[in-house]
């Protein structure tokens, strides 16, 4: 795991506030549950929600779980194959029925209140390419937790979230920061790459991100610059997790 870049409360000379500490954390997820061009069905990654949640809660923070729409949250069938459950440490809280009923109801973006938190975490599967760029409401969310001085953070496609969010000064928030997220040789080894509507490596760096990824696909791997933290595959949950405790301490 490479991690480097400032870390809360931000850059150096940043003039950003530091919002009052709430003790909890905002996780967004996907609405969407199937691809457009294909017949494929996506939605949640649930290893990067789960390995998230544990590290945040053990750390005593309480947590929210919104989606884009609201309501049930689909979940990527890729994602719950026994040998991935297995392999990703998520079978626990799959077979926790209310774990997973956190996920039946869930609060719509529109309708979350950024200041009763004090950090967003933006959970990733393919699902999130095609709402999370799409919904104004959520692009708003994290403009408001970053220009009010809360902790952005995203794994994954997750960083997908960001990539129509304009600050109040109306700069991209991803112009000239360090960055993160899933690789086009990954995207080639999971076999989406015919179907996903976009690179999300190529849309990171043509918006003036710097872009950087592991020595090798799906190795964890965390960029820090300042209050935006990103993580890059599904193995880079866990320490996404443990920056976002970090920096909130």
């Amino acid at each position: 795991m490479r991690l480097f870049g400032s870390r809360i409360p931000g850059r150096e000379g940043d003039s950003t506030p530091i919002a009052t500490p709430t003790n909890r954390i905002l996780i967004i997820v996907t609405s969407a549950g199937e691809y457009e061009s294909a017949g494929y069905r996506t939605g949640l990654w649930l290893g990067e929600l789960t390995h998230f949640y544990d590290v945040a809660e053990a750390a005593g923070f309480g947590l929210t779980i919104a989606s884009v729409d609201g309501g049930r949250v689909p979940i990527d069938p890729e994602s719950l194959a026994h040998d991935v459950l297995a392999d990703q440490g998520t079978a626990e809280r799959y077979a926790d029925r209310t774990f997973m009923n956190l996920l039946e109801d869930t609060v719509a973006v529109a309708d979350v209140r950024p200041e009763e938190y004090d950090a967003i975490y933006l959970t990733g599967g393919h699902g999130t390419m095609f709402d999370f760029p799409r919904s104004k409401a959520l692009g708003e969310l994290v403009a408001a937790f970053h220009d009010e001085g809360r902790v952005v953070s995203a794994v994954c496609h997750g960083p997908c979230g960001l990539l129509e969010t304009t600050l109040a000064d109306g700069r991209p928030l991803l112009r000239g920061r360090e960055v993160t997220g899933f690789s086009w040789p990954e995207e080639e080894l999971a076999q989406r790459a015919d179907a996903v509507p976009f690179s999300l490596e190529e849309r990171l760096r043509a918006l003036g991100a710097s872009y950087s990824v592991a020595e090798e696909p799906f190795a964890p791997y965390v960029v820090e610059d300042g209050l935006l933290i990103t993580g890059q595959n599904p193995a880079s949950a866990t320490p996404v997790a443990e920056a976002v405790v970090r920096a909130l301490r």
